[in-house]
């Protein structure tokens, strides 16, 4: 293998990745890739591959893979080079199996025993490689076969060892704690390792620890503020500094972790503040990681106990950070400012100009954000102009599901601090309109109950007030034709609620109105269902209070159309409303109270006021009441429901085993034939035998419980597809080929930022002076910031198994299972082969069909028949009935089997030719004697008549 300027693969590798970065297009980068995975899975199926060629086709596998495309076919020559001795191949097969497998592949099982190997290796290269496979392989199975070893690891020797066992440990926490809880006094003894790469290994592990519990760490405050400041004061080794900042990511991990063991806890707060004060004046700005620091010591100050000098520090990082250029550094100020503006509400008055800039810039990241901080900062003084600002925003933006947490927003800040009735009701009229069906059903349902409840406790004049505004303001836009469904439903439950509560409008202008509005949402049920709920309640208001209702035009030809509707909730909601116009005042009241809306019902699940009545009908002889798991029958009716609840519950896949199968109810049905066994022919008695009274066959119905009455004595045994079939009454001969046909066919079956610019705050403020707007819109902000009691925050959110069916081969009486008899139609003449006569009547049993069925009478295949038994050199009667053409008339053919059976002495004159039959009447009984005769002579030909199918055949 060639090697080229120090890459040390082939000539063809890099052809190949020459090639991949000069193709145009995807399709021709697919036909080079494809034309290297054939190539690759033909090279690695050769025996004779060399091990470092084998390397490399290992890599072109991974590059392979990295384009998109599969390369499982390669997967089990990594895991191979895994158990190689050689150091490079062994490290390349590691590399490869990590990269191509995952911790629930089956390929796993063949790497543990590997991994277990590797990690004893006195070579600590070999160990680091394993260890690496075993941070991306291991799952929560396999844990305990390596975790003893991975243990002793952290006392190694080499400190690359050490930290690469830290991070194992830390991945079985995370994909198993229990497998680790018992470790945690080797995490704390690793923190003071004199390595600092161990040392801030181990800080990832006990960040997740601590966030589980963080009282069992209060005691290492301490030594993580002494690890802090070492390493503040450049006592750390030069490789670890990174922008001449001492160990930015270990500082950053540590602030991370006081933070949480600081919050809400004063003494460990006053254990930070000395190191977390110097930080921030080290901090240096000018560089990315230098910022990043700044921000983290700000996060951590608004995570402990305020401190003064600390609040002023962070809110000067912000300062920096929001009269940056940057849009990122400016996201991180107005990120930052949400924090601190929770424990100190007038720090925002300081950035106020700044925040407005923000909100006016063009990059959405950094106007959301800004919103985010509005909406935390929302208080009695400022909630106008930041929810008009919002409600601005939120018509201007497409996305739907920002606008809809825009909206809900909204509506939360309304609530808490709204000024009047008269703005509310305003605002939540804006919102409904511009979000459109994007708003919560929720938020439709709390403004109705708010409506309901009201703003003051126990003050009736400013819930009636707010209910009539609420009703003046939907009567004059819901008119607009581009209303959302949610709104419509909110406008009439609150008119049919409190439309006609103020007498200022009559129940006939309402009810008017919401006749219009059902017929105007015509395809929406859910509106027409609302707007019929709030007729019924305006009639029964005004029933209620003895007033005569007239019933429009329009609302009765609306009832008639909701009686006729294919809803049945509609249909319910119309006779409801029908029936409770013809009520007294009194019912009415009690049915429909007013303003009821949000009173609680009481429910009584035990239907306690029916005992009386209960108690009376026991007296007079009722029967008592049974239980429904009590009824006889119902035991498996409730346990096949319960099972249907539970399986329907569960729409994954389910893993557990199936029941057991339940043994099969035993059919009265004679077994098929041993081909094991000989079937005995008594010559002697078989003619005495066939002049027995023959029994009448049995219909369908009796078949599975009765057994059949067939003789099988002096039958030759006969295994194999049968080629002949008695014509049916029913059938036609054209018929019988077709359904032959049908049955030899085999069955298958088949299985598918937006571009911004933007000018600093100090450019702004040198070249031009504030604008008076931005002046009154900053007062109108943070004006009261100072003097507000703080935001309080609350979310407005959001079968029996089939049975086994035998192959076609080795088919047994199941095949006349289908045939339906009737006992009054007398049998047909099984040798009857004429042109059936058609029929109206349901088929008979055939019995030449149930011997068939039984006996199997197929040739046998030699090449393919499993069943055969023995072999015969006897040729079939049968198979010359099936290669006889089918123009033959019947009544020929029963001459010619009758003359064969006078020549063997059954009866008549052997000599004379038979008369033809005049007569085709049924006989169950001769057709059966000379049935079994000809198959017996047939199957079994005698030296006595050596020209028997000489003469059949002529």
């Amino acid at each position: 293998m060639g090697s080229q300027g120090g890459f040390g693969k082939s000539k063809e590798f890099l052809d190949l990745i020459k090639s991949i970065g000069e193709s145009r297009s995807k399709a021709e980068e697919d036909r080079i890739v494809l034309r290297e995975i054939e190539s690759l899975k033909a090279r690695l199926g050769d025996p004779n591959t060399s091990k470092f060629k084998l390397k490399e086709y290992i890599i072109r596998l991974v590059y392979v893979e990295m384009l998109g495309h599969d390369a499982s076919f390669g997967y089990i020559h990594a895991v191979k080079m895994t158990h190689d001795e050689n150091l490079h191949l062994k490290r390349t097969g590691y590399l490869a199996v990590t990269l191509f497998l995952n911790e629930d592949h089956d390929l796993i099982i063949l790497i543990v025993n590997t991994i277990q190997k590797d990690l004893k290796s006195d070579n600590y290269l070999v160990v680091c490689a394993a260890l690496n496979a075993v941070c991306r392989l291991i799952n929560e199975e396999t844990i305990p076969a390596v975790l003893p070893r991975v243990v002793e690891l952290l006392g190694h020797q080499k400190e690359a060892v050490r930290k690469k066992a830290v991070m194992a440990l830390h991945r079985f926490h995370r994909r198993a704690p229990g497998s680790v809880s018992h470790l945690i006094a080797n995490f704390r003894k690793r923190l003071c390792d004199n390595d600092p790469g161990v040392m801030g290994a181990t800080l990832c592990p006990l960040f997740d620890l601590i966030m589980a519990d963080v009282d069992s760490f209060k005691d290492m405050v301490v030594s993580l503020v002494n690890i802090l400041k070492q390493v503040t004061e450049r006592r750390l080794p030069k490789n670890y500094d990174y922008h001449q900042m001492p160990a930015p990511f270990i500082q950053i991990k540590l602030l991370k972790i006081l933070a949480v063991l600081g919050s809400g806890d004063k003494k460990a707060s006053e254990q930070i503040y000395t190191i977390l004060g110097d930080i921030m004046k080290k901090s240096d700005s000018t560089t990315n990681i230098g910022n990043a620091i700044l921000y983290e010591c700000i996060c951590c100050v608004s995570s402990l106990h305020p401190n003064p000098k600390l609040l002023e520090a962070a809110a000067d990082g912000i300062s920096k950070f929001l009269k940056r250029d940057s849009h990122n550094l400016r996201y991180l100020g107005v990120g930052a400012l949400s924090r601190l503006i929770k424990i100190s509400p007038e720090i925002a008055e300081q950035h106020q100009l700044a925040v407005i800039y923000c909100l006016e810039d063009p990059d959405d990241t950094l106007k959301r954000k800004t919103f985010e901080l509005l909406y935390k900062m929302t208080n009695s003084s400022n909630v106008e102009v930041i929810v008009d600002r919002m409600i601005d925003y939120m018509i201007s933006i497409n996305d739907g599901h920002y606008k809809t947490e825009i909206a809900s927003r909204c509506i939360e800040v309304a609530e808490q601090y709204a000024p009047s009735n008269q703005w509310f009701i305003q605002t939540m009229n804006k919102v409904f309109e511009h979000a459109g069906d994007l708003v919560n059903s929720k938020v439709a349902h709390s403004l109705m109950r708010l409506i309901a409840e009201g703003f003051g406790e126990d003050d009736a004049a400013a819930d009636s007030q707010l209910r009539s505004s609420a009703v003046e303001s939907y009567l004059h836009i819901m008119g607009d034709p581009k209303l959302p469904s949610a709104f419509i439903q909110v406008i009439c439950w609150v008119l049919g609620e409190y439309g006609t509560a103020d007498g200022k409008h009559s129940a006939t202008y309402i009810t008017g109105k919401l006749c219009d509005v059902a017929e105007a949402h015509a395809i929406d049920d859910i509106v027409k269902a609302y707007a019929v709920t709030a007729l019924m309640k305006i009639y029964s208001f005004e029933i209620a209070a003895g007033r005569k209702v007239d019933i429009l035009p329009e609302c009765q030809s609306l009832i008639e159309e909701m009686l006729a509707s294919n809803s049945t909730d509609l249909q319910q909601r119309a006779y409801e409303l029908q029936d409770i116009t013809g009520l007294d005042a009194h019912a009415v009241k009690n049915i429909m109270p007013k303003d009821s809306a949000c009173e609680d019902f009481e429910i009584d699940k035990n239907l306690s006021f029916l005992d009386d009545y209960i108690r009376r009908a026991l007296e007079n002889g009722a029967q008592p009441y049974i239980p429904e798991n009590g009824r006889l029958g119902m035991s498996d009716v409730t346990h096949f429901t319960s099972q249907e609840n539970h399986e329907s519950s569960f729409h994954a896949l389910r893993f557990e085993a199936y029941e057991r199968p339940k043994p099969a109810v035993a059919l009265n049905i004679p077994p098929a034939l041993d081909p094991s066994t000989e079937v005995p022919v008594p010559e002697l008695s078989y003619l005495a035998d066939i002049q027995q009274p023959i029994p009448p066959v049995p219909s369908a119905s009796n078949i599975g419980s009765s057994e059949l009455k067939l003789r099988l004595d002096g039958i030759q045994k006969k295994w194999g597809r049968p080629t002949y079939s008695s014509p049916v009454p029913s059938t036609s001969s054209t018929d019988i080929i077709k359904n032959q046909n049908k049955a030899n066919q085999p069955i298958s079956v088949g299985s598918s930022n937006a571009k911004a610019s933007t000018v600093s705050y100090d450019s702004r403020k040198q070249v031009q002076e504030i604008s008076p707007e931005k002046q009154k819109l900053a007062a109108s902000l943070f004006g009261g910031a100072s003097k507000s009691d703080g935001k309080q925050s609350s979310s407005s959110s959001k079968v029996s198994k089939p049975l086994h069916r035998p192959a076609e081969k080795s088919r047994s009486v199941t095949t006349f299972d289908t045939t339906i008899v009737k006992p009054s139609q007398p049998p047909p003449d099984l040798l009857d082969l004429g042109e059936p006569s058609f029929t109206n009547t349901a088929p008979s049993v055939d019995p030449f069909k149930q011997l068939e069925g039984l006996l199997d009478l197929t040739p046998e295949k030699p090449a393919s028949n499993a069943f055969r038994a023995g072999t015969t050199d006897a040729p079939n009667l049968m198979s010359l009935f099936t290669d006889m053409s089918l123009n033959v008339q019947g009544d020929s053919l029963v001459n010619s089997i009758s003359n064969m059976i006078d020549k063997n002495g059954l009866g008549g004159n052997t000599g004379a030719p038979s008369t033809p039959q005049t007569n085709k009447g049924p006989n169950l009984k001769a057709a059966l004697e000379k049935d079994a005769f000809v198959r017996h002579m047939g199957v079994m030909p005698s030296g006595q008549d050596p020209n028997l199918f000489k003469d059949l055949l002529s």
